[in-house]
């Protein structure tokens, strides 16, 4: 980020925008957790666990951490705010997800091991890899929803380029079912649901229309921890018709649910701020002070972690991305209408993904960054563009070809 603020000149140009609630979510994120850790200097025992208090030092530590977990957004704000990076950008997500997928074939065949032979450990429980009687690969990304989650981004990039066409001989309708297929056996059900029902609204949807549906989808996962947190969600009927499709899927839904509730009683101790990191906002054995939380949704993450302050700046941070897409569409080049469509699709599924997972990567702020920078620098051009534009001067009754009293 330094080198890209000290040479480059599209940085150092480009007007920056001022003090709004994009900065303002920006601030909550990094100035939030130093907050958290100096509300939260109490030590916890439970049974024979001992959990100190965080201070200072964990202060700036958080806010480091968010920091470096922004860099991604800052940059693409910056660097990648034209339609035509976009195209550019989504070539590359498709590409590399072709090469990226050897690693996974390889996985898949003789099971998750590179993360092993390269570092010595196993990021994840290894039975978690094991699906369907095969292997769920994963492939340096830590887990094997990860994995599959940027395969699916790969091939919803690879999808947006079969259906525009650009200039040139690359193959991306050959490429778009090669990352299909590779996705299927990757054996990630909802990463699998996710590509196909995505990839259809890409190839047969206006791209209006698919930004209207990723605006939709965006504002139900923002509003479900809200409702979640006032009981207002109908759990007991979700595993209902979970159970009518799955019984083992149902039973897994309602042990996810069950345990979520519990954590959210937890976290709803100190709401605003959360209880800090170092395990403090999980569940332990009040005798033996065995952990018995098992934390997979983001959303609840952030809420036990940094309260409903950690959770508004990051959710409403990514949620504000695709509502600022959707409201200068209308301005975008038909010729990139399709990218920016794909592109707001494809972070408002991944909004969707972190209540079930967290599957917020790198590229997720990168997606939305890109997003915000170019709905940024196509507003700007609207207002230029007003700015410059001739008045029309109204015309009264003429003699000799000259207004009235003009």
């Amino acid at each position: 980020m330094a080198a890209c603020f000290v040479y480059s000149k599209r940085w150092t140009s480009a007007a920056w925008p001022k003090f709004g609630l994009v900065e303002l979510l920006l601030l909550m994120s990094l100035v939030g957790p130093i907050v958290t850790s100096i509300l939260n200097g109490d030590n916890i025992i439970i049974g024979v666990r001992f959990l100190p208090g965080v201070g200072l030092y964990d202060a700036l530590s958080a806010a480091e951490a968010a920091f470096i977990s922004l860099v991604p957004f800052i940059l693409a704000r910056r660097v990648l705010n034209s339609e035509e990076e976009i195209g550019a950008f989504l070539q590359v997500v498709a590409i590399s997800g072709a090469f990226y997928s050897i690693l996974l074939l390889f996985e898949v065949r003789f099971s998750p091991q590179l993360h092993f032979w390269v570092y010595g450990y196993y990021p994840s429980d290894f039975v978690q890899t094991v699906r369907d009687g095969g292997f769920r690969p994963m492939a340096f990304m830590g887990h094997g929803l990860l994995a599959a989650f940027f395969l699916m981004a790969s091939l919803l990039a690879a999808v947006s380029m079969w259906r525009t066409r650009p200039p040139g001989k690359t193959p991306w309708s050959a490429i778009a079912w090669y990352l299909g297929i590779v996705l299927l056996i990757c054996k990630s059900l909802a990463s699998l649901i996710y590509g196909t029902l995505a990839s259809a609204l890409i190839i047969f949807v206006r791209p209006k229309s698919v930004v209207s549906i990723a605006c939709i989808l965006t504002a139900l996962s923002l509003s479900y921890p809200v409702l979640r947190a006032l009981g207002l969600v109908p759990t007991t009927s979700l595993v209902e018709i979970a159970r009518t499709i799955d019984t083992e899927r149902a039973g897994s839904l309602q042990f996810r649910l069950d345990n979520e509730d519990r954590l959210l009683e937890r976290a709803l101790e100190r709401p605003i701020f959360g209880w800090g990191r170092f395990g403090r906002s999980r569940i332990y054995d009040p005798q033996t002070g065995k952990d018995l939380s098992i934390t997979d949704g983001r959303w609840i993450i952030d809420i036990g972690q940094f309260g409903f302050v950690g959770l508004f700046a990051e959710f409403g941070l990514l949620g504000l991305c695709v509502f600022r897409s959707a409201r200068t569409f209308r301005s975008v080049e038909p010729a990139a209408r399709t990218y920016v469509a794909a592109l707001t699709l494809l972070l408002a599924i991944n909004v969707i993904d972190l209540l079930p997972n967290s599957s917020i990567l790198p590229l997720t702020w990168l997606i939305a960054g890109a997003l915000l920078g170019a709905s940024e620098r196509t507003a700007r051009q609207q207002k230029i563009a007003r700015r410059h534009a001739p008045r029309r001067r109204e015309a009264g009754p003429t003699l000799i070809g000259q207004p009235i009293g003009g």
